[in-house]
Order: C-alpha cells, then sequence, then structure tokens
C-alpha cells in the first residue's frame, strides 16, 4: 500500500515499579552493574521499561506505515480518533513481563547466561610506548587529485562578536521574484507521479541487468560524471540554508568553550574529555561548513554574528541539542528533493554527523540519547523560522534566503529537563521567550541535574529513563503565538508572515517520526489558546509518535500530508514552535 495507515490501541494500562531493588537485593550470580548500583535483570527491564504497554490492539497493520483512518487527517492520528496508543516518556518503552523476559522474546538461551564476571585485580599503572609497531614515514598528500582542499574558515583565535542587532536593516524581506500565482493560492494538489508504477510481485529481477551484479535502474548509475555542484533554485537556497546552519554551530561550538571554564564544565557534569569532543564537534563544522560553500560557489555566505540565549553550561547544551535537532530535521525535509544527486549524496554524509551530534548533546543535558524510531524531516521555512531568530547580523552583500519565516509558537508550560519533577515546571522556565532557547534551572531542591538516583537523575550520562516523564498523551499545552510582521534574522531584515492561505487558527499540527498529527485548538484569548497532547504510535506495538523535540505548527486546517510533501501545509501555517517531550 502506498498510502499511510494510522494504527490505535483500544486499551492502554500502565504498570509502574514503587522502587527498584537496593543495590544488595537480588542474585548477584545473576546481576551486573549499571553505574554504581547492582540491579537483576528482572529489575534493569523494569528500569529500562517502566511503561507497559496493553496487548488489546485493533488488527490490521499496514506493511509499510500507517494512513489515515475513520477520516483522520495528517499522517499520524487527528483530535478526532477515539483513545489511542502509550502515553509518552523520556525514552522507549520496552514491555517486559513479571519474569524479565522482554515481551516477544522469550527463553533465550546461550552457553554464557550464568557469566560472573571475573573481579578486577590489577589495572594499568604504566602508560608509555610499551609496544612498538612497524611502520613507515607516511606523508599525506600536498598536491595533485588527491591533495586536500582549503577550508574556508579556520578556528577562531580572536574575539568575536555576539549579542542583539540594534542596528537598521539596508534590506527588508525575503529574496523573491514574481511567483506563479495559482488560482487558490497555492501548489495544487495532483494524483500520484504517472511514471511511478514498479512492483515487485515475485522478488526477482524485472529488467535485464546493465552488468552483472547491478540491478537495472537508479539515479546517476549510468557512468555519467558526478558534478557536486547544486542545479537549481532549489538547491542553491537549501544549500544555501544548510550553510546559515553550519556556521552557527561551527561559532556556536567554540564560544561555549571560550566563554566556560573546565571549572564550569566540571561544575555542569562535564570533563576535559567531553569539552575536547565540543571542539571537535567545532572542527567538523569547519568541513560541512567548506563542503557546502564548494558546492554552492563565490556566492556562499560567511559566518554571521549571533545572539545566544545561554548563560551557564547547562544551558548551553540543553540549547546545543535543541538546535543540532532542527539543523537535522531541516536537511532531512529536503534532502530528496534536490535536483542534484551528487550534492544529496555528500549532504547526507554530512548530516549524519551531525544527527551523532545532537545525541551527544542530549546525553550531555541528561535526556535519552535516543527516544524516537524515526528522526523527523521539516520544510526548509520551518528550519529558517527557528533558526533566524538568533543570529544577529551578517557581513554587507551576504547571500539572503527565499524561505519565509513564520510567527513564533510559544508553549507557555514547556516541560523543563532540569526539574526532579517536570509536571511541576511553571509558566515561562525558558531563558528567553525565542521557541528554541533552553530551560531555566530550577532551585537545587527541585533540580535533578545533581540527583544520583535511577529513574530521577539527570545528569549527564550515556542513557537516563524517567520515572516522570517529561510529557504525557493527554497533558493540557497551553499556547501563545506572536503576530505576524516581526523584524527577526541577520541585521532584522526579514519579516514574519503567515501562510498565504491561513485563515484563523484552528488545529496545531504535531510533526514527528512519520507522522503529522492534529489536535483541536481551543482559542481563549488574542493569539493564545491550548491544546491537548495527542496519543498515538507509529505502528501498533511501538512508542509513542510525540516524543524527543517535536515540532508543532498552528494552522488554520487538518490538510492529510505525508513526510516527502510536508511543504504543503506551509500556506496554512500561523505560527510554529518547538515542544520539548522527552
Amino acid at each position: 500500500m502506498s498510502s499511510l495507515r494510522t494504527v490505535q490501541y483500544l486499551e492502554l494500562s500502565l504498570e509502574v515499579d514503587d522502587e527498584l531493588a537496593s543495590a544488595a537485593g537480588g542474585d548477584k550470580d545473576h546481576a551486573f552493574r549499571i553505574g554504581r548500583r547492582f540491579v537483576t535483570p528482572v529489575n534493569f527491564i523494569k528500569m529500562y521499561a517502566r511503561t507497559v504497554l496493553s496487548s488489546a490492539l485493533l488488527s490490521g497493520l499496514a506493511a509499510a506505515a500507517p494512513a489515515p483512518q475513520n477520516g483522520a487527517s495528517g499522517y499520524g492520528s487527528s483530535s478526532a480518533s477515539a483513545a489511542t496508543t502509550a502515553a509518552t516518556g523520556s525514552s522507549p518503552a520496552v514491555a517486559a513481563n513479571q519474569s524479565g523476559d522482554v515481551a516477544g522474546y522469550t527463553d533465550a538461551d546461550a552457553t554464557f547466561k550464568d557469566y560472573t564476571p571475573t573481579p578486577v585485580t590489577a589495572v594499568p599503572t604504566s602508560f608509555g610506548q610499551d609496544s612498538i609497531v612497524s611502520a613507515i614515514v607516511s606523508p599525506a598528500p600536498s598536491t595533485g587529485l588527491y591533495a586536500p582542499d582549503t577550508l574556508v574558515s579556520s578556528m577562531p583565535t580572536g574575539e568575536t562578536s555576539h549579542g542583539p542587532y540594534s542596528g537598521v536593516p539596508t534590506t527588508t524581506g525575503a529574496v523573491m521574484n514574481t511567483p506563479v500565482v495559482y488560482p487558490q493560492g497555492t501548489i495544487p494538489a495532483l494524483p500520484p507521479n504517472p511514471t511511478a508504477t514498479y512492483y515487485n510481485t515475485n522478488g526477482a529481477l524485472q529488467h535485464a541487468e546493465p552488468i552483472p551484479y547491478t540491478p537495472y535502474g537508479g539515479l546517476g548509475t549510468n557512468g555519467t560524471l558526478p558534478r557536486y555542484m547544486v542545479e537549481s533554485d532549489f538547491d542553491y537556497e537549501s544549500i544555501t540554508l544548510g550553510l546559515y546552519q553550519e556556521w552557527i554551530e561551527l561559532d556556536l561550538f567554540n564560544n561555549g568553550l571560550a566563554t566556560f571554564s573546565e571549572e564550569d564544565f566540571l561544575a555542569a557534569g562535564l570533563n576535559a574529555e567531553d569539552m575536547a569532543l565540543i571542539s571537535f564537534m567545532a572542527q567538523q563544522e569547519e568541513g560541512h561548513a567548506t563542503l557546502l560553500s564548494n558546492m554552492l560557489g563565490p556566492t556562499a555566505p560567511p559566518q554571521c554574528t549571533y545572539n545566544y540565549p545561554f548563560t551557564n553550561v547547562r544551558e548551553f547544551v540543553d540549547f546545543n541539542q535543541i538546535l543540532t535537532r532542527w539543523g537535522e530535521s531541516g536537511v532531512w525535509g529536503f534532502l530528496n528533493h534536490l535536483d542534484s544527486r551528487e550534492v544529496g549524496q555528500l549532504l547526507a554524509q554530512s548530516i549524519a554527523t551531525e544527527a551523532r551530534q545532537e545525541m551527544i548533546f542530549r546525553q550531555m543535558a541528561g535526556l535519552t540519547p535516543m527516544a524516537v524510531w524515526f528522526e523527523t524531516g521539516i520544510p526548509q521555512s520551518w528550519a529558517w523560522t527557528f533558526l533566524a531568530p538568533y543570529i544577529s547580523s551578517c557581513p554587507a552583500n551576504t547571500t539572503r534566503l527565499a524561505w519565509q519565516n513564520f510567527p513564533a509558537l510559544h508553549v507557555k508550560n514547556q516541560a523543563n529537563i532540569n526539574r526532579v519533577s517536570p509536571n511541576d515546571t511553571g509558566y515561562w522556565e525558558r531563558t528567553d521567550n525565542r521557541t528554541s532557547s533552553p530551560a531555566t534551572i530550577p532551585a537545587e531542591s527541585e533540580s535533578c541535574i545533581n540527583l544520583n538516583k535511577t529513574g530521577y537523575g539527570c545528569g549527564p550520562a550515556i542513557a537516563h529513563n524517567r520515572s516522570e516523564p517529561l510529557t504525557f498523551a493527554g497533558k493540557q499545552v497551553l499556547l501563545e503565538w506572536d503576530a505576524p510582521g516581526q523584524a527577526v534574522g541577520p541585521n532584522n531584515s526579514y519579516t514574519t508572515a503567515v501562510g498565504g492561505v491561513a485563515g484563523a487558527p484552528a488545529f496545531v499540527a504535531w510533526a514527528n517520526q512519520l507522522n503529522l498529527t492534529y489536535t483541536a485548538l481551543t482559542v481563549t484569548g488574542p493569539n493564545q489558546g491550548y491544546t491537548f497532547q495527542p496519543n498515538g504510535t507509529v505502528y501498533v506495538g511501538g512508542p509513542a509518535i510525540v516524543n524527543d523535540t517535536t515540532f508543532i505548527a498552528l494552522t488554520d486546517t487538518d490538510i492529510f500530508l505525508t513526510p516527502f510533501n510536508l511543504s504543503m501545509i506551509n500556506p496554512h501555517v500561523i505560527a510554529l514552535g518547538v515542544y520539548q517531550a522527552g
């Protein structure tokens, strides 16, 4: 089936442990160490899976991904759906039975299942060169075909400027010429591509291979010499947006290291090796900025100056995990629409690195590194809307962008990742009113940062699984949104605007994983209202759709869209925001 199918639970049950077994409890012959605690296999499974889902499910599972059901709009569940699925948490749910077996995987057997770790009796005390490996002098090529290219920017050595822009813009608005005007005000919806007819029913090759071991088909496989340059205005504007993102990351990572001392990082639970990792990530951004600049040519924009929302290390890493999230998602949204497959190839190899950066910053911020099955793709105008408020100014004659800046959608009761009880989060616990700015740090008695208690602590770690999730299905979400016409972005030279055909706000669209889920908006006053976090899963038995960093949009309609054509929602968008669900 080519369409996406919504699959829903009929029933939901939750089983939550009162407390994990004590460190000394359980059979130590079958125990293993987690941090500083001995935990039996049964309790480890329960610690990892505090949410246990009911097995009462609707029958029927789509072969690939979900499709609307009962008139539901979007490619997840809609606001009209009946009670659906799992409550979201800050990490994926893994069902476990009372014996400790992972659901669906029982009676595992192995020769080493009763293995007892050998006690540590010695550790290295000498760290010199204990052995010599045969080697030769191997200089890197500096000229010729295999010589490396020149970086467009070296690591900064002097003072850089940061803070808000206070001047007067000399140019305003997005780059635009005379667009085609459709009667309905937006690109019309069309039937499937008439050439998209391939369907393999027997598992055999349907066409002759061009050469052995090479199936027929594919793009760029006919021997044509690759050209690693943008091939259209769409390509150019998309890669230019990506370069703006790479530049802020290069500056941001270096700025945090320059602003905060090693003692500051230690106070946030991070050490010199973590700082070295952030420094390496900044070096990665040098390579990414160079790559994208080369694919654009001489009009590629340079680095700008920025206005950051943090005042301490904890806020720094929190901002980084949000910024890299929409930086990554912004590329997934346009990658497969590029006219240049060669550019798409190299960009994919770049953005895969950025996904790792996001995961690392989530770990540094005490969040679970991976809370979803699929990463989200968002339109370019969404990524530009999130990025622009953090750019102060750019040099004169910097290439401008064609993408739209939407008004900001604010979550008044956005969950605070630093609280031991996220449900105690008050209003506006953010460092400022920009949609992607980090959470503030509560009083020590309410903070989870330095709490060494499984299920409740949120200091830097490989993984955390919160006993109390950041958010949950059915939570009332209080919203406020800006009016259009605000000056944002470099030199305050871009202006926010609603979608071209957008009417009165009526829905909140939740974009996450493979799904676009709508919930009804209740308007309570001028530019304010509320909705409820939706329930639903991507597949039966899977984790909730809403988790991790989710993107939300205020719309006038619940138009049905899928990951590949999500940008069709833009003419209906009134405001955009970020929702920290896990």
